[in-house]
C-alpha cells in the first residue's frame, strides 16, 4: 500500500508538472526542424486518444489493471521521477541540469528495456537498443562531469 501511495503522490506531482508545462506558451523559434514545441505530443500519444487507453486518473490510481508492458513502462518512468525532480533543485544551473538529466536518461533506458522485452516491431526494438547505448554513454558523461565539479 505504501508503494501505491508513493506512486499516486509522485504521479500527481508529475501531472501537475505536465499541466504547468503545457500551459506555458510555446514557440517554434530556435527549435530544430521537426522538433515538437514543449508540451505537445502527437494526437495518438495523448491520454485517451488511442482506443482503450485509460484516463490519467485511472493510470495513476491502479497499476493492477495495466498490461505487463504498461506497468514496466510506468515503473521505469516513475522510479526516476523523484530523483530527477530532486536533481534539478541544485543551486548551480549546470549541476541542476546534469543531476536532473542523469535519472531522466536512466528512465529512458528502463523504458527501452521494456520495449525489448515486450515489443514486437523490429524498428522500435532497434531504436530501443540505440537509446540504451546512447543514454548509457550520456550518463557516463554526466556522471564524470558531476564528479569533476565535486572536487
Amino acid at each position: 500500500m505504501l508503494i501505491r501511495s508513493s506512486f499516486v503522490a509522485a504521479s500527481a506531482a508529475f501531472v501537475v508538472f505536465l499541466g504547468t508545462a503545457h500551459a506555458q506558451e510555446t514557440s517554434m523559434e530556435g527549435q530544430e526542424a521537426g522538433a515538437m514545441p514543449s508540451g505537445q505530443m502527437p494526437e495518438a500519444c495523448q491520454t485517451g486518444a488511442a482506443p482503450g487507453m485509460p484516463a490519467m486518473a485511472e493510470m495513476t490510481s491502479d497499476m493492477e489493471g495495466m498490461g505487463e508492458h504498461q506497468r514496466a513502462l510506468m515503473e521505469a518512468m516513475m522510479a526516476t521521477h523523484m530523483p530527477m525532480m530532486q536533481g534539478v533543485m541544485a543551486e548551480d544551473p549546470d549541476l541542476a541540469f546534469a543531476c536532473g538529466m542523469t535519472p531522466h536518461h536512466q528512465g529512458a533506458i528502463g523504458m527501452a528495456e521494456a520495449e525489448l522485452e515486450f515489443g514486437d516491431d523490429e524498428q522500435m526494438k532497434e531504436l530501443a537498443r540505440n537509446i540504451i547505448d546512447d543514454q548509457r554513454r550520456e550518463i557516463e558523461e554526466l556522471t564524470a562531469w558531476i564528479e569533476e565539479q565535486a572536487q
